[in-house]
C-alpha cells in the first residue's frame, strides 16, 4: 500500500470538521491543524541504526543549512523586483483626480497597476497575497481592492510528466492508461498552485461516485415530499459524468509558499513597529494569510469541503456542487466530477435574458442559506467560481405502472452539453445570445448554478458568531449607536480605535438613514451601505476580524452579481423564506427562549420583514392571492 494511502483521506477530514462545528469552533481550523500535524509525523522517522542517522543527517542539512540560503536568494530575488515599486511610491503624489475613480490620482492608480504586475511577477504567494488583499476593503482603499482583484497567474506550466507521476500515486500505482479513457494532455488551466486538467474516467473507476449522484427517496414520506416539489419547484435531474477536473499542485510550490510567508513575516514585522501602522496588526494577518494558503495547499481540505456543501444542499432546489472522488484524492491531487456549463460571467456581459432574475434569485438564495442556515460559506464567489448548466425538470416518481416516469440517471439524457454547443456561438453576441436563451426556455430547461474551487470556505467560531449576532441585534432595533460601539470593543484592537465615539455617532446616522426607507429597502443597496461601513473602518481604524471581513464581502460581491442581472433585486425579500425555515428547523425554540428572556430584536426583525411583504404589495396582487386561495394554501 502507497505512502499516500496511509494519510488520511477527505472522509476523515469531514469528521473533522464537523467535529469542529459541534465545538463551537471553525471547521477549516481543525482541518488545518490535523494537515499540520501529519506533516511533523511525516518528518519523524521509524527507522533504525544507519538509517535512521542518515536521514536524520539529510533532514538537519535541509533545516538548516540549506532552506536558510534558498530563504536568503528568495529576499534577494523578491529586492530586485519590489525595490522599483518602493522607489516610485512618491508618484502617487501627482497626477489629476478621477472622481469616477473615487477621487484619486492618475499616480496613485498607475501605481497600483505597477504594485500589481510586480507581485504577479512574485511568484504564488504573493499573487494570492494580492487577491487575498483584494477582499480586505476595510484595511486598504477601495480603488487599490480593485485593481488588486485584477490579479492572474502567469506561473508556468509544470511537466506533464510530473502530472502522471502525482495521480498514478493517487491510484496506488495503477498504470496511467488504465485510470483514464480520455485525458486532455493541455491544462484547462494554471493558477498560482495548482493546473487543472479534464479526463474521462475508465468506467469501474467512476462508478464509484454514481450512487452519490442521485439518492432516491428510502420512505413513502420522502417519496411524497420528492414529488410535491417536483410539482411546486425546477428539481435539476442528476446524471452522474464520467468526466472529471483533475487538480495537480505544482512540485515544491510548498516549499516556495514556505520560504515566501518567512519573509512576508519579517517585514511585518517592521511595518509593525513604524508608528501609526500598528493598528493594521501586519504580523497578525500574514498569520491569517499564511492560514489561507496552507488550507489551498492540501487539496484533501478542498474535497471535504465540497462534500459537506453536498451534504448542505442535497435537498435543496438547483443549486449544486461537483461530486469529489474522496478515494482518489490525496494531499497533491483533487478529483471531482466536471462541472459541464458556462461561467456566470458570460450571463453577466452578454445578459441572462429570460433567465436573468431566476439566477439572481438562486445566486442569492444559495448565499443565504449558507450565511443563514448552514454558517459554512463559500469564501471565494466570484462570477469565474459559478457556473450556469441547463437541465431538464424531474418528473414524477409514481409506482403505477404505465404511468410511472422514470427519473433514473442510468436512464436519464445529460442534455448539459448540447444545450452549451447551441449557446456557445452566440458569446459576445447579445441580442442574438438572449434569443437563443428564450429558445432554450420554450423547449422546457432550466438553469443551474454549480459552485465550484471551494478551497476557501468562512464559518464563524462561537465568539465571532456570538458578535455578528449582537452587531445584527443591535442592527435590527435599529440602534446605531450601540453597533458602533460593539464594533469598537470586540474589534481586535479597541485601544488602537481613533475617535470612538465619533465612529458610533456616524454608524447611528448610517442606520437611521436606512431606516428612514425601511419600506423601500428594494431601493437600498446593500452593498452601498456596507462600502460605506468599511470606509468609516479604514478611517478609524476598527480592526475586523477577517472571518467577519469576509461574509461582508461576500456579500457585496453577491449582491453586485445579483443586481448586475436583475436590478430589481431585494436581499431582504430573499432572506424572508430563508428566516421562516430557520424558525421552523429549530430557530423556533430559540426565539421563544430568546422572548421570554426579554430579547425582541430578531422576532422584530420577522415581523417587520413579513409586514413590509405585504403592505409592498399591490391591490392586484392581494386579490389574487384572495381569488386563487394563495395566502393560506391546501397542500
Amino acid at each position: 500500500m502507497s505512502s499516500q494511502r496511509t494519510a488520511q483521506s477527505p472522509a476523515a477530514f469531514v469528521r473533522l470538521g464537523e467535529e469542529g462545528k459541534e465545538h463551537g469552533e471553525s471547521s477549516e481550523i481543525h482541518m488545518l491543524e490535523a494537515s499540520r500535524q501529519e506533516l511533523q509525523e511525516k518528518d519523524l522517522d521509524n527507522s533504525k541504526g544507519l538509517l535512521r542517522a542518515l536521514r536524520q543527517l539529510g533532514w538537519a542539512f535541509d533545516t538548516y543549512i540549506f532552506e536558510p540560503i534558498a530563504t536568503g536568494f528568495r529576499f534577494l530575488h523578491l529586492v530586485v523586483i519590489f525595490v522599483p515599486v518602493i522607489v516610485a511610491t512618491p508618484v502617487v503624489f501627482f497626477g489629476s483626480r478621477k472622481k469616477e475613480r473615487d477621487n484619486e490620482r492618475a499616480g496613485t492608480l498607475w501605481w497600483y497597476g505597477f504594485l500589481v504586475h510586480s507581485m504577479e511577477r512574485a511568484g504564488p504567494a504573493f499573487i494570492k497575497l494580492g487577491q487575498w488583499a483584494a477582499s480586505r476593503q476595510d484595511i486598504f482603499p477601495v480603488q487599490m481592492c480593485t485593481v488588486m482583484s485584477s490579479l492572474h497567474s502567469n506561473a508556468p506550466a509544470h511537466s506533464l510528466r510530473d502530472t502522471k507521476r502525482i495521480i498514478v500515486d493517487a491510484f496506488d500505482g495503477r498504470p496511467f492508461e488504465e485510470i483514464f479513457e480520455e485525458f486532455q494532455e493541455k491544462p484547462l488551466g494554471v493558477g498560482a498552485i495548482a493546473q487543472v486538467y479534464k479526463a474521462k474516467l475508465k468506467p469501474d473507476l467512476a462508478a464509484l461516485g454514481s450512487s452519490d449522484m442521485e439518492r432516491p427517496p428510502p420512505n413513502i414520506t420522502q417519496r411524497v415530499r420528492k414529488n410535491v416539489d417536483v410539482l411546486v419547484k425546477s428539481i435539476p435531474r442528476r446524471v452522474p459524468s464520467s468526466y472529471v477536473a483533475i487538480k495537480v499542485l505544482h512540485p515544491k510550490v510548498e516549499r516556495i509558499v514556505r520560504r515566501d510567508l518567512r519573509i512576508m513575516t519579517f517585514f511585518a514585522r517592521i511595518l509593525n513597529a513604524i508608528p501609526t501602522f500598528e493598528w493594521l496588526s501586519f504580523p497578525d494577518e500574514v498569520a491569517q494569510f499564511g492560514e489561507m494558503m496552507r488550507l489551498q495547499l492540501d487539496l484533501r481540505i478542498e474535497a471535504a469541503n465540497l462534500t459537506m456543501f453536498r451534504d448542505n444542499f442535497h435537498r435543496r432546489t438547483t443549486a449544486g456542487f461537483p461530486y469529489p472522488y474522496s478515494d482518489y484524492t490525496t494531499r497533491q491531487v483533487l478529483i471531482e466530477e466536471f462541472a459541464h456549463g458556462i461561467p456566470l460571467a458570460a450571463f453577466l456581459e452578454d445578459g441572462g435574458g429570460v433567465f436573468q432574475q431566476e439566477l439572481a434569485n438562486e445566486g442569492l438564495d444559495s448565499f443565504l442559506r449558507m450565511l443563514l442556515l448552514d454558517n459554512f460559506i463559500h469564501a471565494d464567489l466570484h462570477p469565474g467560481n459559478i457556473m450556469v448548466r441547463f437541465y431538464k425538470p424531474e418528473t414524477l416518481d409514481l409506482p403505477l405502472g404505465r404511468q410511472k416516469q422514470s427519473s433514473n440517471p442510468d436512464t436519464g439524457t445529460d442534455v448539459t452539453e448540447e444545450v452549451l454547443e447551441a449557446l456557445r456561438p452566440f458569446r459576445h453576441n447579445p441580442p442574438a445570445w438572449r434569443a437563443q436563451l428564450e429558445r432554450i426556455d420554450h423547449e422546457g430547461y432550466r438553469p443551474q448554478l454549480i459552485f465550484i474551487d471551494t478551497g476557501l470556505v468562512t464559518s464563524l467560531n462561537a465568539t465571532n458568531r456570538t458578535n455578528f449576532l449582537d452587531l445584527f441585534k443591535a442592527i435590527a432595533e435599529f440602534d446605531g449607536y450601540r453597533a458602533g460601539h460593539l464594533m469598537v470593543d470586540r474589534c481586535r484592537q479597541p485601544e488602537a480605535v481613533v475617535d470612538a465615539e465619533v465612529f458610533a455617532l456616524k454608524m447611528q446616522h448610517l442606520v437611521l438613514s436606512v431606516k428612514s426607507r425601511t419600506f423601500a429597502l428594494g431601493n437600498v443597496k446593500i452593498g452601498d451601505i456596507l462600502n460605506e461601513v468599511l470606509s468609516m473602518v479604514r478611517t478609524h481604524h476598527v480592526r475586523m476580524e477577517g472571518d467577519f471581513v469576509n461574509v461582508v464581502i461576500s456579500i457585496l460581491l453577491l449582491e453586485g452579481i445579483g443586481r448586475s442581472l436583475d436590478p430589481r433585486l431585494d436581499l431582504f425579500q430573499s432572506a424572508l423564506p430563508i428566516l421562516r425555515q430557520l424558525g421552523a428547523q429549530g430557530g423556533g425554540a430559540e426565539l421563544v427562549k430568546n422572548v421570554r428572556e426579554g430579547d425582541w430584536s430578531m422576532l422584530k426583525v420577522w415581523a417587520g420583514l413579513e409586514a413590509r411583504r405585504y403592505l409592498q404589495a399591490s391591490a392586484e396582487d392581494v386579490e389574487r392571492c384572495v381569488k386563487s386561495d394563495l395566502l393560506s394554501p391546501n397542500i
